[in-house]
Order: C-alpha cells, then sequence, then structure tokens
C-alpha cells in the first residue's frame, strides 16, 4: 500500500501558503513532538508541560513509546515522543486528535498519521535535512511523503532543525528538542523566562555549561519561532491559589508510599511500572526506608512478605506478567493474613504482549486469579492525583484487616502528568508503631471476630506471641489442621473481613443526574474520559450520567440501586469485550468486558459494554459516538 493511499483520509482543501497573522486564542490544543529513540522528544513535551503548568494552564501528557527498546532509526513502528494537551481549564486526559506535530523526521510521522493520530488538517512541523540526504532513497522518502501530507490536507511546514542547532552545537542531534521547546514557546505565546528557568531545572544536575548551550537553544528556537512561523495561539490561563505539584502517575505512587509510613519496597524491574521504584531508590533511603530489587518477581513478592510478616506493612510494585509470578506468595499472604499492598501498572497482554502501551486487561485477575478462595481488596487509581492518595488508603487498608491490597494502575497514568494541589503533610497517614506489648496468655494468632473476621496481629519476638506461621490450612492456634468444620472457618472469616471493610465504605457518587437514559460505569483511568464525554452529551441535552469505581473489591453499597434508576447502563474499559457486529457473536456467547461481567453477575442488571484495546489511551470523542448508538438503540 502506497503513503498516499494510507493518508488517503476525509481532510479538508490543501492549506493555505503562509501568511502573518496575530496570536488565536484558544481554549485548548494538542501538541506532539514525534523522534526516534534517544532525540530527547519526551525530555521537550514534559518541559513544554511543565512550562504551560506553571503558566496556569491544564495540562495532560501521554508518552509515545515504541514496542521496542532501541527500534532502528527512521523507523514507521519506532515513533518516540509524546502528545500535550494543553488547556486553559483542568485537563483529565489527552483529548482527541492531534492539532500540530512537530516530527524529527518523516518515517516517525508516518507511524503516527497512519494510526489516526493527527486531526484532518494539522498542521505539521517537519525537519527539513531528509530532503536533500547523501542517501537518495532516504531523500525520496522524504519527499515522497511530504507530498503524500500535502495531497490528504496537511499543512505542512520544513524546518531546518539540524542547520539551527549546528551553529550552536557539534552534535545537533542532542540539541533539536530543545530548539523545539523554544519555538513551541513561541507559539503558544508562553514567557521565555519562564522556559529559561525550566531549563536549568531540567538540566540542574549537568555543568553550568551545558545548562547555557541549552538555553541558547531554547533562545534560538523561540527567535526562530517567531522570524518564521505564521501562526501563533494564546491559551488563557489562571494561575493557581495553592501549590501545584506537576508529576506522573507513578511518581505520584512512589510519593504516595513515603507519604503511607511503608518503609520496605520490593521489586523486580518491568515495563511500565519499573519507574515508581526508581523514584524511590533515589530518595527512600533518605527517610529510612529502602528498595529491594531481587532477583525475580516470585522472590520480591516473598521478599516483600516477609518484611510485612516481621511488623511493618511493605509494597512490591509490577506490571501484568510479574504480578501473575506472584500469585502464590499473594496465596501465602492471604492465607497466613500477612497485610501486604501490591501495585499492578498495567500494561497490553496477555503473555510480554505490548509492554510500553495501555491496557486494563488485569481485573478479573486481581479480584479472582488464585488457586483456592483467596479474598484481597481491589483498588483502582483514576488519576494522578488519586495515585499519591491511594497508597495512604491502601496502606492503611492492608494493616487494618491484615490482608492483600491490589492497587491497578496502568501504563496511561504511568507516564501522563498533570497539575495537582501540593498535599499537606498528616500524621494520620502514618503507621503507628510496631506493637511490641506483651500479649494476654492464652492469645491465639488467629483468634478471628465472630463478626468482622479480623485476629489481633502478633509480631515477631512479642512476649506471649510466638507461633508458626503456615501457608496450610490452620486453626486459630496457627496449627495444621484438615479438619471439614475448621478449614471452613478460616475460609469464612477471611472473607468476613471484605465484607467488614464494604460496611465502611461509602457509595460513590454520580457524574450528572441521578437518573435517566443512559449510565456509563467505569473504573481507574478511563474516568476523565468518560466525564468528559459525558459533559459533551449532556451539553447537547442527552440524559446521560457517569458512575467510577474505586474499589472493585469490595463494591460499595449503593451502586445496584443506582444502575436501577438508569434505562440503559454501559460499562466503557480499556480492554476487550466482543462486538455484536462479527458475524458469529451473539448474547448467547459473547464476552463482556470484566467490570460488565461483574456488575451484570452481582446485580442482575442488564450491563452493556463498549471498549477499545488499541495500546492507546481512549479519546472522548469515540467514548462520545459509542453512546450516542447505545442511545439510539430501541428508538
Amino acid at each position: 500500500m502506497s503513503d498516499s493511499a494510507v493518508l488517503d483520509r476525509k481532510t479538508p482543501a490543501k492549506p493555505a501558503p503562509l501568511r502573518a497573522k496575530p496570536a488565536v486564542t484558544l481554549s485548548e490544543h494538542i501538541v506532539e513532538v514525534i523522534s526516534d529513540s534517544g532525540e530527547g522528544a519526551q525530555r521537550c513535551g514534559q518541559s513544554l508541560a511543565s512550562i504551560a503548568a506553571r503558566s496556569g494552564n491544564g495540562i495532560w501528557t501521554v508518552e509515545i513509546i515504541p514496542a521496542e527498546i532501541q527500534p532502528p532509526a527512521r523507523s514507521v513502528a519506532g515513533a518516540s515522543g509524546i502528545r500535550i494537551r494543553i488547556g486553559s481549564k483542568a485537563v483529565t486526559n489527552g483529548g482527541d486528535e492531534t492539532d500540530l506535530a512537530v516530527a524529527f523526521n518523516e518515517q516517525v510521522l508516518l507511524g503516527r498519521v497512519r494510526a489516526g493520530e493527527l486531526k484532518p488538517g494539522a498542521t505539521i512541523l517537519l525537519e527539513s535535512v531528509w530532503r536533500e540526504h547523501r542517501d537518495p532513497a532516504i531523500a525520496k522518502s522524504y519527499n515522497d511523503t511530504l507530498e503524500a501530507l500535502q495531497k490528504s490536507g496537511f499543512r505542512v511546514i520544513e524546518m531546518p532543525l539540524e542547520k539551527e542547532c549546528r551553529a550552536l552545537m557539534t552534535d545537533a542531534r542532542r540539541g533539536k528538542n530543545m530548539f523545539v521547546l523554544g519555538m513551541l514557546c513561541s507559539i503558544y505565546s508562553f514567557d521565555l523566562q519562564l522556559a529559561r528557568d525550566q531549563v536549568a531545572l531540567t538540566f540542574g544536575k549537568k555543568d553550568r555549561s551545558v545548562i547555557d548551550t541549552n538555553v541558547k537553544l531554547l533562545e534560538a528556537g523561540f527567535a526562530w519561532g517567531e522570524a518564521n512561523l505564521d501562526f501563533k495561539y494564546a491559551i488563557p490561563a489562571t494561575k493557581s491559589t495553592q501549590p501545584q505539584v506537576v508529576t506522573n502517575g507513578n511518581t505520584a505512587i512512589a510519593l504516595g508510599v513515603l507519604a503511607s509510613g511503608m518503609d520496605i519496597c520490593a521489586m523486580y524491574p518491568i515495563t511500565p511500572a519499573t519507574s515508581a521504584s526508581h523514584y524511590l531508590s533515589d530518595c527512600f533511603e533518605k527517610v529510612g526506608g529502602m528498595v529491594h530489587q531481587a532477583e525475580d518477581e516470585i522472590a520480591a513478592c516473598a521478599f516483600a512478605i516477609g518484611a510485612s510478616y516481621a511488623g511493618r506493612c511493605a509494597v512490591t510494585i509490577t506490571s501484568g506478567p510479574g504480578y501473575s509470578l506472584k500469585q502464590e506468595g499473594l496465596g501465602l499472604a492471604v492465607m497466613a493474613e500477612i497485610p501486604l499492598v501490591v501495585v499492578n501498572v498495567q500494561r497490553g497482554g496477555p503473555s510480554t504482549g505490548q509492554p510500553t502501551k495501555v491496557e486494563q486487561g488485569d481485573l478479573l485477575t486481581a479480584v479472582y486469579g488464585s488457586h483456592g478462595d483467596a479474598p484481597k481488596v481491589v483498588m483502582a487509581v483514576s488519576g494522578i492525583e488519586d495515585c499519591f492518595y491511594s497508597m495512604i488508603t491502601a496502606r492503611k487498608i492492608a494493616e487494618t484487616f491484615n490482608m492483600v491490597v491490589v492497587v491497578l494502575s496502568d501504563a496511561s497514568l504511568a507516564t501522563a502528568q498533570t497539575p495537582f494541589p501540593r498535599p499537606s503533610f498528616s500524621e494520620e497517614w502514618l503507621a503507628p508503631p510496631v506493637d511490641q506489648s506483651p500479649l494476654p496468655e492464652g492469645s491465639k494468632p488467629y483468634d478471628w471476630d465472630a463478626v468482622t473476621g479480623i485476629a489481633r496481629r502478633f509480631s515477631p519476638g512479642q512476649p506471649g506471641g510466638m507461633h508458626t506461621v503456615t501457608g496450610l490450612a490452620h486453626d486459630r492456634n496457627s496449627k495444621v489442621a484438615y479438619d471439614p468444620q475448621i478449614n471452613e472457618e478460616g475460609l469464612r472469616a477471611r472473607s468476613l473481613k471484605l465484607a467488614a471493610l464494604q460496611k465502611t465504605l461509602r457509595t460513590p457518587p454520580v457524574f450528572g443526574d441521578p437518573e435517566g437514559d443512559l449510565l456509563v460505569v467505569g473504573w481507574g483511568s478511563t474516568k476523565g474520559v468518560i466525564e468528559e464525554s459525558v459533559e459533551r452529551l449532556r451539553a447537547e441535552g442527552a440524559r446521560v450520567s457517569s458512575l467510577h469505581l474505586r474499589f472493585i473489591q469490595p463494591l460499595p453499597s449503593g451502586i445496584g440501586e443506582i444502575l436501577r434508576r438508569f434505562r440503559k447502563v454501559i460499562a466503557v474499559e480499556g480492554t476487550w469485550g466482543d462486538r455484536l457486529e462479527d458475524e458469529l457473536i451473539d448474547s448467547d456467547n459473547r464476552r463482556y468486558t470484566p467490570l460488565a461481567m461483574m456488575l451484570r453477575s452481582r446485580y442482575l442488571v442488564d450491563v452493556d459494554c463498549w471498549s477499545e484495546a488499541r495500546g492507546q489511551p481512549i479519546k472522548p470523542g469515540n467514548v462520545v459516538k459509542a453512546l450516542r448508538a447505545k442511545l439510539e438503540e430501541g428508538k
């Protein structure tokens, strides 16, 4: 298939030639910076996002990460970069298609175009060094692609990045990102001094000469944009009245671990979870914590369980394949009733799947994945700020109920950045000191409460509390016992703890009216997308609302009542669900998405589902189309 065929989309007429015009005020804009791996596109975009956030704009970033660690240069599948959505108010997701793309070569750009990530008629700023490359094949590829893009209606503006950067440094490849940052600051009317400060912060650990060179590149890019581009945008901003934090989900999880009082993190490197433990490695020891990198995922889980058994609460951070390997260890923690927090930063699957891509495919594994009945608490973070506070909540629940608490994040939240109010530390977040007070004579390590199933936690070395911990079925004295009645007593107690927690949970609020024609139910990182989609439809007069679940196991009270107030209910998830338009699929064999399946079985409500598993964050525009179709059904 030719490039022109791939690029033949419904687009407006051929773009107009350059002509000067003043800054256009916009409510929001989406920009992408795309390059080969190692050219600094992500650092450029992250810096732009920070500048926008410090200016008072709402921002949301989505990192574009190739599947291979080091893909070939100038390859369609090797696009590496970042998308930044800049708004005049708070932004909760990556938005729809891109308005402006900056590409360091035409091949990485093609990958984004073919994926349908650029708006019809979008503006493209394209590095022109390839036009007259010494390799005729490369020059031909560039010129053919340029022509195909223009024929398809994209407005392509060539920019001499290599030439401009060579005037300031020998290795132009290492300077293009800061030149582009300056150019984007010009395009979006950001204060140049604010940008200089950001560059100094970004390269703060480097020599002063490195900072100075990058500031010169920034200024050169800004000047080039002012002199050569005929378009300029201004996105109104309102500076926050309180201090803000701009960070990604993995860093927020790491900060939450610090704030929670947990002081042991056991892990094994796995994409896309690793950066959370990397951040902890940089700072945990300064506050008395420790990161243990085990030899594999199983050992990491066992180490965390051992640390928690010793009297504190540990965390282990992983992704889908690692979570699967931890299952036997998690069963031990459930049976021995040892508190443990497990973070699963989900990615595309199954097997190795798509390590750098987003998916919400691990919900049923988190809730039910085990041999035997092993009840665990399952939470799902809904945003960057929630990544922070959920770790504090998870630690409290784990230690209060002596349970395993699984916190589900995903690849979208892992790398996305958005500002949120800087947390004010509270002593209530921290765990109390390890209890080493003597136990009353006759105390039993599993003296399960008849109502809640909770037993007092014994710590090693606690006078009067010595006992043997076992993964076998056991009685209240922790003695191995295969008696049917004793086995069921333990199963009952461990299950009752979920019910005891459930009684403390608040019913989640409905976004929109409490009743109507359609209720959209979601969990995890889809919250912002779903609520934006609902807002768009409500502005059109549709009677649509949404409900987002933070606790999946146990589900809070009142959900069934909410579902029954709406004429139709649909779950929106970033995973697979069978589609009725497929010839073989019908109501008897359709596989529903995980949340839809759980809600249907729990509440006996006809919950439909819509899903995407394309390896990238769901776009609100796609959700709006699906919801419109659902509203039209039966009319």
